[in-house]
C-alpha cells in the first residue's frame, strides 16, 4: 500500500485523484483548509470501503505556520511518503495579504509548494520510487515573474497572480534537483489543461457563469483528468525533473525553465522565509 499526500485534496482534481487512489487500495492524506469538504471527503472514502486509508489534515496553506503544521502532522501520521501532489490553489480577483504579509496567491500556490516539497523530502526518500507532482501550468498561458514586485503590490490582477505562480512553480521544479543532487525523488511539473473544478467560484458573476458554461462544453471531468496523473505517479520519468502538458512531454527550455532564474527565485524565497516563524 502506497501513501500519497495531496494538497487541495478535498476539492476538484485533488479530490478526484485522492478518490481514484483510494479506490485502488492506496492511502491518501488530503490537506485542505475547509472542514466541511474534509468531512465530505472522509464520508466518501467510508462509502468506498476506504475509511481506514483516508486522512484529512485541516490546515491553512497560505500561512507559513500552516505549512509547518502540515510537515509536523504528516511526519506524525506516516513513516514514508510515496508521492506528494500539489494541487492547492484558489483564484483571488482582488489582492489579499496573508497573516504573514504575503500576497495570497503567491503564498498558497507557490510558497506552500516550496516549503512542503523540501520539507517532506526525508519522508519521500524512504519510499521505493518517490515522486513530487506539481499541478501547475507548464507550457500553458504565458506568465511573468515580477522580480521587483513578487507580491504584486502594483497592478494586481487575479490572472497576473495565477500566471506568476505557475512560472514560479516551473522554476521551483527546475531547481529542486540542484538543491538535492543525491535525492532519488523525481519532480514532475504537470499541466492538466482545462478541467471542471471550483476554480471559477470566486469570479464576478458574469465571468463565473461564462467560465462554468465553457467548462461544461470543453473541460475534462476531474475523474478523467486524474488518470494520466496516476500513471505518472506510478511510472515517473527517470530524469530528476520533467514537465508535461497533459500527455505531451515538454522540453525544459527557455526562460520558464532557466536554471539561473530558478536559482535566483530559490535565493529570494529563502530570504522571504528567513524572518517568518
Amino acid at each position: 500500500m502506497r501513501t500519497y499526500v495531496i494538497t487541495g485534496g478535498t476539492d476538484g482534481m485533488g479530490r478526484g485523484l485522492g478518490l481514484h487512489l483510494l479506490g485502488r487500495g492506496d492511502r491518501v492524506v488530503a490537506v485542505a483548509s475547509g472542514e466541511e469538504k474534509g468531512r465530505a471527503f472522509l464520508r466518501e472514502a467510508e462509502q468506498r470501503g476506504a475509511a481506514d486509508r483516508a486522512v484529512f489534515l485541516r490546515s491553512d496553506l497560505s500561512t507559513v505556520a500552516g505549512m509547518h503544521a502540515v510537515l509536523r502532522e504528516v511526519a506524525a501520521t506516516t513513516e514514508a511518503v510515496d508521492a506528494v501532489v500539489f494541487g492547492a490553489q484558489r483564484f483571488r480577483p482582488r489582492r489579499e495579504e496573508t497573516e504573514d504579509g504575503l500576497e495570497f496567491t503567491f503564498a498558497l500556490a507557490y510558497l506552500s509548494r516550496h516549503v512542503l516539497g523540501h520539507g517532506l523530502l526525508p519522508l519521500l526518500e524512504r519510499a521505493e520510487s518517490p515522486v513530487i507532482m506539481n499541478l501547475a501550468g507548464p507550457g500553458g498561458l504565458p506568465g511573468t515573474v515580477h522580480w521587483h514586485d513578487l507580491q504584486l503590490c502594483d497592478g494586481y490582477t487575479g490572472t497576473r497572480a495565477a500566471m506568476q505562480s505557475s512560472r514560479c512553480n516551473d522554476l521551483l521544479g527546475v531547481h529542486f534537483p540542484a538543491r538535492h543532487p543525491t535525492a532519488r525523488t523525481r519532480y514532475v511539473l504537470y499541466n492538466p489543461g482545462f478541467v471542471r473544478t471550483a476554480m471559477a467560484d470566486p469570479l464576478p458573476a458574469p465571468l463565473r457563469v461564462l467560465t462554468k458554461t465553457l467548462a461544461l462544453l470543453f473541460a475534462q471531468p476531474a475523474d478523467k483528468a486524474v488518470v494520466p496523473i496516476a500513471r505518472l505517479l506510478d511510472h515517473p520519468p527517470a530524469e530528476p525533473v520533467s514537465a508535461f502538458k497533459r500527455r505531451a512531454r515538454l522540453p525544459l527550455e527557455g526562460e520558464d525553465f532557466d536554471p539561473v532564474r530558478a536559482e535566483r527565485l530559490d535565493r529570494i524565497t529563502a530570504e522571504l522565509l528567513a524572518p517568518l516563524p
